[in-house]
């Protein structure tokens, strides 16, 4: 019976969520119950946990997060089954926590509307039906030989005739009974469970469809000839689009229609500003080859790449803007409600800050903030980096945290001087003699000037630099070893245009970025 219960709740609270989802793709589609209720999680997480799933899981953390939170929904709706077969009031409760969790997920949203709790409440509407369906045929199946056995004992008849009343009522009525309420439950249970697959299926399809328009949003854009164009590039320098790492806080990534989309300019300005997508591409581009690098990289890590960006100065903007004194800081604000938070200062003072449309000769990935983000060079992406940008709002610190400053990182972010080793890989076997160590090293705004890698505890020998065309991009290098057999670990430094060398003393990315040397052990044979 508790099993049967159980499957009650599982299947009522499967076939609320599912209506909830199918509603949501209608009206609203950012604000389904589970992403809803994942970003709350997300929101809550503590930092050093969120940084040991990026460095654990990285882009897989968000389908393991989404999985975690269906395997505790199925837990927690099995109970709830299992207390409403005692009291319906108790089923009633759960399906309804179930509904006022998700609403207060979605409406605590930062881009949350008026509608966006309505999924839910639906969807724990539907939950409460159906849960209080399915128990009601659980209904006939107690026992029926404790009732026989009374009759039996009422009319007169000995413990072996209650027995054998019992077994009389049991044989006769009761198991056709029985077996009718068992039908009618299982009957019930997979008409419960079809509407929940219907529902799901029909949100899928919606939201599929919504991807596919936002594909073909993107794919019917043609971007402008640059106006100042980025200088040829060495080869291998790029990182290409499909590899490029992708880190942040959207469970689902945002599908916006370009042609709906509208970027906001407003605060501290003496002129606010409204401008579409055909807005942007009027105005003269630039094309710039920058590295980006996430905060979260620990040393030696993966999230780090080089693209050419195409894109508006933001500068430019700012000052048709007109700033008004005081202003210090630039906060731009995704369309989920993202915030990212930009010190004025650095954005006004020379570099290459932009609003970027297109990446790598193409328009942007949806993954990497189509239609237009925000990029920074010499600032981690926490820091200035804003993906589905839809607003710039100038105002100050000290009257406003951007979301990762809420949660402790640093205001500001400027990236620090990294190297990293990609050949040979950590504990390969190479031959002995001639082997060739390579990779990169960045520092943008300032360029690296030096690289050096040490083999154990020798002395530091300089790498060779590949040519790089600005100080906003990472250097290749390589140096030639003559390596010997037996165990060895090789290191990498490098020193930036400013003359500072990379610290080797080592700290997780936590609060401002990670440092220290890059080391990898080899074997020679």
């Amino acid at each position: 019976m508790r099993i049967r219960a159980a499957l009650s709740g599982v299947l009522a609270a499967g076939a609320g969520i599912a209506t909830g989802e199918l509603f949501a793709a209608l009206v609203v589609p950012a604000a389904g119950p589970v992403v809803g209720v994942g970003g709350v999680i997300i929101d809550a997480t503590p930092t050093p946990v969120k940084e040991w799933a990026v460095r654990t899981f990285g882009t897989n953390d968000k389908p393991l997060l989404l999985t975690g939170i269906a395997a505790g929904l199925v837990v927690f709706a099995a109970i709830v089954g299992v207390l409403g077969l005692r009291r319906r009031v108790y089923g009633l409760a759960g399906a309804a926590l179930l509904g006022l969790a998700g609403a207060a997920a979605a409406a605590s949203r930062p881009a949350a509307g008026l509608l966006d709790g309505l999924p839910s409440l639906l969807g724990g509407a539907v939950a409460a039906g159906a849960l209080l369906l399915l128990l009601r045929r659980l209904a006939g199946f107690p026992a029926a030989a404790p009732a026989a056995a009374a009759v039996g004992a009422v009319e007169g008849v000995g413990a072996v005739g209650a027995v054998g009343a019992a077994g009389g009522v049991e044989g006769d009525e009761r198991r056709p009974a029985r077996l009718l309420d068992r039908r009618a439950f299982i009957g019930t249970a997979a008409i419960v469970g079809a509407g929940a697959a219907v529902a799901g299926v029909g949100a899928a399809a919606l939201h599929a469809a919504g991807r596919s328009a936002a594909d073909r949003s993107r794919e019917s854009i043609r971007l402008p000839a640059p106006a100042s164009a980025a200088p040829p590039l060495p080869a291998g320098l790029i990182t290409a689009n499909r590899d490029f790492y992708r880190v942040d806080t959207a469970l689902t990534v945002p599908r916006v229609d370009v042609g709906g989309w509208r970027l906001r300019v407003k605060g501290m300005v003496d002129r606010p500003l409204e401008l579409s997508f055909d807005d942007l591409l009027s105005r003269p581009l630039i094309e710039r080859d920058i590295t980006l690098n996430c905060v979260s990289n620990e040393v030696g890590g993966p999230y780090v790449g080089t693209a050419r960006w195409l894109g508006v100065h933001l500068a430019d903007l700012l000052r048709e803007a007109r700033v008004r004194p005081g202003a210090d800081q630039v906060v731009a604000r995704s369309v989920d409600g993202m915030t990212i938070g930009t010190p004025l200062s650095v954005v006004l003072d020379g570099r290459d800050a932009m609003l970027c449309v297109g990446m790598n000769g193409e328009p942007l990935p949806l993954d990497h903030g189509f239609p237009v983000r925000m990029l920074t060079p010499g600032l981690y992406g926490y820091a200035g980096a804003c993906k589905w940008v839809a607003e710039i709002e100038l105002t100050t610190f000290s009257s406003y945290d951007a979301y990762w400053v809420q949660r402790g990182w640093a205001a500001r972010g400027p990236v620090k001087t990294a190297s990293r080793i990609d050949r040979p890989l950590p504990f390969a076997r190479p031959a002995a003699g001639p082997v060739q160590v390579a990779g990169v090293a960045w520092a943008q705004g300032r360029g690296i000037a030096a690289v050096e890698v040490r083999v154990d505890d020798g002395p530091w020998q300089a790498a060779t630099m590949l040519p790089s065309p600005t100080n906003d991009t990472w250097v290749q290098w390589r140096l030639d070893w003559a390596a010997t057999p037996g165990n060895h670990l090789l290191r990498v430094r490098a020193t930036d245009k400013t003359g500072a060398v990379q610290t080797p003393d080592r700290v997780t990315p936590f609060p401002d970025g990670a440092t220290g040397w890059h080391s990898v052990s080899v074997t020679v044979a």
